[in-house]
């Protein structure tokens, strides 16, 4: 059975699921390609990527470039006379060093394409209410998310499951499916196959601060979905008016009820035991939320934390 000499390039825990998975394989990883080291956090404590970590660990030589383009870097790459480039949750990379190796390099991306390119397919399929996603390998081109297909796997998506939930999922299931890809191209068992043509693909956008806000007009379940798909991050957010402040408040779960309230929609109810956002159709009961400033908690601790509810109003 043929060994394929194996470059993989990523950066989080996501691909670092790959990448293992690749090592414990019959294929050589030669080089990991990552994120330059970051320093964050109050004590500008100094963090290296999950990719990175695991290739330390089992002595992978280790690339860091600030630019994918820069000539030494690329000539170090060339020396490794990979077969092969594997990317997982990577960045978007020129045509330079995707043509590099002898058989290309392909992608795992976490959606059935043609739908869902782009940088959020896991909370956009939670957010929309599929009921199945999966994952796809594909040849990178100059195109994004647009290469020619070589396998793909379905995954169902489970009633209420949050997008966090979902990605560990598809995380185990990509890894799996990387290897299968490197085995059928080592054998020469996968034909690859142009994208099916979509007149109107389903698209994943990178989510920005300002598309995370809740909008309560819509009606029940899409709210739901909304926070399920946001959760647990980049995490859906309303905003709070306690007294004169007003405070951004993340939900990360709850429940609904339809119902005819008659109520102006994201108006709130609160008190010592409920806690209730009228939506277009219903009602909607948080259940697990973050007020700025304080720790993700439940409903129970969190109405705990009030004396008072009659200074509280939605923003």
């Amino acid at each position: 059975m043929k060994s394929l000499k194996v470059v993989f390039l990523g950066t989080p825990e996501f691909a670092k699921t790959s990448l293992e998975a690749i090592h414990q394989s019959r294929h050589e990883v030669v080089g990991v390609v990552t994120v330059a080291d970051k320093a964050s956090g109050r004590g500008q404590k100094v963090n290296q990527s999950p990719v990175k970590i695991f290739a330390v660990e089992h002595n992978i030589p280790v690339f860091q470039p600030e630019k994918l383009r820069n000539p030494e870097f690329l000539e170090e790459l060339r020396m490794l006379n990979a077969d092969i480039f594997v990317v997982v949750a990577f960045r978007m990379m020129p045509k330079i060093l995707f043509e590099m190796p002898r058989m290309g390099t392909f992608n795992l991306h976490a959606s059935l394409l043609p739908d869902y390119r782009g940088a959020a397919p896991i909370n956009y399929a939670v957010i929309n209410g599929e009921e199945k996603t999966g994952a796809t390998t594909f040849f990178i081109n100059e195109k994004i998310d647009e290469g020619n297909i070589l396998l793909q796997e379905e995954l169902d998506i489970l009633p209420d499951e949050n997008a966090g939930s979902l990605h560990d999922r598809l995380m185990e299931m990509g890894a799996g499916l990387v290897v299968k890809t490197l085995d059928g191209l080592a054998d020469g068992s996968i034909k690859e196959k142009p994208q099916p043509q979509v007149e109107h693909p389903k698209n994943a956008y990178k989510i920005f601060k300002e598309d995370t806000r809740i909008n309560w007009a819509k009606n029940s379940k899409e709210v739901h979905q909304f926070i399920l798909g946001m959760s647990p991050y980049p995490a859906a957010f309303t905003t709070l008016k306690i007294g004169e402040e007003e405070k951004g408040l993340k939900i990360f779960g709850g429940k609904f009820e339809i119902s005819e309230h008659g109520k102006p929609t994201g108006s709130l109810d609160i008190s010592k035991n409920e806690f209730k956002i009228y939506t277009g159709d219903g009602i909607y009961f948080p259940l697990e939320l973050q007020l700025e400033g304080k720790k993700r908690m439940n409903i129970k601790d969190f109405l705990n934390g009030f004396k008072s509810f009659e200074h509280i109003t939605m923003a």
